[in-house]
């Protein structure tokens, strides 16, 4: 399994439902909120160039946004 990295803020809907779907998944991750922490805020804008949460990191790969076809992928759901 790849290591699998959210950034993402309380108030967020795709946030909380990228989470959900990694736990319904059985898929683990590290979630960083980055309305408080503001070192892995600059750290998701520098791998990703948003601003827009959710950054997920799989592996290598950016996504941004909740789309779950391309999570799937890179996790071979």
């Amino acid at each position: 399994m790849q290591k699998v990295t959210v950034y993402s803020t309380p108030s967020c809907h795709f946030c909380h439902m990228a989470k959900d779907y990694f736990n319904e998944k059985k898929v683990p991750f590290t979630d960083f909120d980055v309305a408080t922490d503001m070192e892995k805020r600059k750290e998701m804008v520098a791998k990703s160039g948003q601003m827009g949460v959710p950054v997920i990191v799989i592996g290598d790969e950016i996504i941004v946004g909740f789309n779950r076809p391309a999570i799937d992928k890179l996790l071979g759901l």
